[in-house]
């Protein structure tokens, strides 16, 4: 059954001088802060580390939804923890069997996330989603924030909602790339749970207009 709707604000598309006020400023309106820790081997970005979190822990009460773009996500889960991060978030490209991981996320006390990139089957996570606590589906190549949206993944969201249904699972299904207020009606309509939105937050002339004009989408 789809979830209430939440949003989460995705901080590679925030001002990293003003990494601290720009997470304040939008953390009354926001469900879930998303970072997205990228290596520069899983995909060719590299970002934030441990001591990002640790320091935006620091300043905000939010959920962590931290999407690790990694080769080796399983060897800093502890360190993820510690910094505070409450969900994290694997591809399947890494771990196509990602019981051990899975049951590692949760030793450290955190919830646990399966990612597929736009190529990928939702066959290939379909085994596994009874481990999930989330299901990303990716609606850009990852690795990068801004994007074009894949019209396409609406077809992979609603089969992956039925999936879930069908299953009787709690799993929520976050969608993440090219979110915003012109197309949040429709990740809805299609099952969506998580709105991952970066640049139509933190790139807006007024963040926290966008953030309700995106509710205001969803629940019309």
């Amino acid at each position: 059954m789809i979830s209430p709707p939440r949003i989460a604000a995705s901080i590679l598309a925030a001002d990293f001088a003003r990494l601290g006020e720009e997470v304040l400023r939008v953390e009354p309106y926001v469900d879930l802060l998303h970072i997205d820790v990228m290596d520069g081997h899983f995909v060719p970005n590299i970002t934030f580390g441990v001591p990002v979190i640790k320091s935006i822990r620091e300043v905000s009460e939010l959920t962590f939804d931290c999407h690790l773009m990694m080769t080796n996500p399983d060897t800093y889960l502890e360190q993820l923890r510690e910094a505070g991060a409450d969900i994290v978030s694997v591809h399947i490209e890494v771990f196509p069997e990602p019981s051990r991981v899975a049951e590692q996320a949760r030793a450290e006390g955190m919830g646990f996330g399966l990612a597929l990139n736009p190529a990928t089957p939702l066959e290939a996570v379909e085994p596994y989603l009874e481990l999930c606590d989330l299901l990303v589906v990716m609606s850009v190549e990852p690795g990068f924030g801004g994007q074009e949206f894949i019209e396409a993944t609406f077809d992979k969201v609603q089969r992956a909602r039925k999936l879930v249904d069908s299953h009787g699972l709690p799993t929520d299904i976050e969608i993440d790339g090219g979110i915003g207020p012109g197309n949040v009606a429709r990740a809805r309509a299609a099952g969506v749970d998580v709105f991952v939105a970066g640049n139509a937050v933190f790139r807006a002339p007024d963040p926290v207009a966008a953030v309700l004009a995106m509710r205001a989408e969803i629940d019309r």
